[in-house]
């Protein structure tokens, strides 16, 4: 198939690449020139693991191309990929001038027998809006489905080419049925492709995000009571994890969700759910416990050093709001930062990704370390804040023997308790005792 993709963001530039990776013809376009010329030559603006070489490999077969010209990729496409941001207004309600720009601008090159499918995360009746306005621009009535995206920043490439399901919104059995196909290739295990309303459609993408969030807030909520009641989060987790009707997965305790979706997206609810004059009161109770869980390792810094942070230097292992990707929106790490710096702490940082993106927000004002272990020199205090993979199996007596006091503060629980009090550290995780050193650390 012919596919126009508009919006060379995250979603955008996944969606196109693994498209024409399946064998179609996709343009993107973006209205940044600079970066479109930085894509066709395969730079990519993005971390996400395998992204690169995809784009690379589907420049070179002439599937994928970069424009920013939407006169360009719109006429000859069969399908038109709207994946424009829609962030998260003052009001907590999103943000579609973007998407409202795009529809404008496709609807003098849109064919008649094209379909306009949003793969933004818009609110419910967005779809609706869409149709009416194609229809006022065009002068007939054009076809407009939904198609929600559920990719994971570090994991994008495999839940595209491996979706657990595809959901399409479409007011037509045809166009479900040519969505169908362009599915195919990536369904070949059986995996469901849902057809439904595009409200339907468009109301599963921020109930599954709102969902996800509310197991996150709440063990983090009960990692809270574990502590204050000398319990253990890990014993409580796999008590309930093994129940079928729970599960485990988002059960990990941590220093709080971050992102470009969950943050966005929970509140965007709430503000739909009030403009129906409906109190959604857990979604306010998710994000509020989200906010205090971002606070915790500052909290339990002050507590140890007894108020007196200034002056005290601090490294930070990772910056990223997940592993496997430099996006710092909403990161617990950014929270950390803010708290030593306005508490007058000298603050160290590395993160195998996202430093550029940090820098650019806060400049000199840190000090920033290629390398894991020159983080700890002469530090007070190490938070860890992202649990990336090269963070796990650290030299501990390499890490005590540069640090000025050996002091942990385990925002996710990537180390044993048992282990680090051996090692010689005074160690604090979430939702798990606290441990001092043993006598022969």
């Amino acid at each position: 198939m012919k596919i126009a993709v508009i919006g060379t963001g995250y979603v955008g530039l996944v969606t196109g690449t693994c498209f024409a990776e399946s064998g179609n013809d996709v343009v993107c376009v973006d209205i940044d020139q600079t970066k479109i010329e930085r894509l066709r030559n395969g730079e990519v603006p993005i971390y996400e693991p395998g992204l690169g070489e995809l784009i690379e490999r589907n420049i070179a077969s002439g599937r994928l191309q970069f424009t920013t010209a939407v006169s360009v990729a719109v006429p000859p496409a069969q399908l038109v990929y709207l994946a424009v941001g829609t962030p998260m207004s003052e009001s907590g309600a999103a943000d579609l001038s973007a998407l409202w720009a795009v529809v404008d601008s496709i609807a003098p090159y849109l064919n008649e027998n094209a379909i306009a499918v949003t793969k933004s995360t818009v609110p419910v009746g967005t779809n609706a809006q869409i149709f009416a306005r194609l229809k006022q621009n065009t002068g007939r009535e054009c076809r407009v489905a939904s198609n929600p995206e559920f990719l994971k920043e570090g994991a994008a490439i495999d839940d595209f080419m491996k979706p657990d399901r595809v959901v399409v919104g479409v007011r037509s059995a045809e166009d479900g049925e040519i969505l169908r196909r362009l599915y195919a290739p990536f369904l070949r295990t059986e995996k469901p492709f849902l057809t439904m309303s595009p409200e339907s459609a468009e109301m599963t993408k921020y109930v599954a995000n709102a969902l996800l969030a509310t197991k996150i807030s709440f063990i983090n909520e009960m990692s809270g009571i574990c502590s204050a009641m000398d319990a253990n989060i890990d014993d409580v987790r796999r008590g309930i994890g093994h129940d079928s009707r729970i599960g485990f997965s988002f059960l990990f305790p941590g220093v709080g969700y971050g992102g470009s979706c969950f943050p966005k997206d929970v509140r965007a609810l709430d503000y739909l759910a009030k403009s129906q004059n409906i109190d959604a009161q857990i979604l306010q109770a998710v994000d509020a416990v989200n906010g205090v869980q971002k606070t915790l390792v500052p909290r339990l810094m002050k507590k140890h050093f007894d108020n007196q942070l200034e002056g005290k230097k601090i490294g930070v292992w990772g910056l990223a709001f997940k592993p496997k990707t430099d996006d710092i929106r909403e990161a617990p790490a950014l929270v950390l930062i803010d708290h030593l710096l306005d508490a007058g702490c000298e603050i160290v940082v590395h993160d195998p990704e996202a430093m550029g993106n940090v820098c650019e927000l806060y400049g000199d004002r840190l000090t920033y370390c290629d390398r894991l272990l020159d983080v700890l020199n002469g530090v007070d205090a190490l938070a860890i804040m992202t649990e990336w993979g090269e963070f796990r199996g650290p030299d501990f007596a390499e890490m005590k023997s540069r640090m000025k006091q050996a002091v942990v503060f385990d925002g996710r629980n990537i180390f044993n308790g048992e282990q680090m009090r051996s090692a010689g550290f005074t160690y604090y995780s979430i939702g798990r005792p606290a441990v001092c050193p043993s006598s022969d650390g």
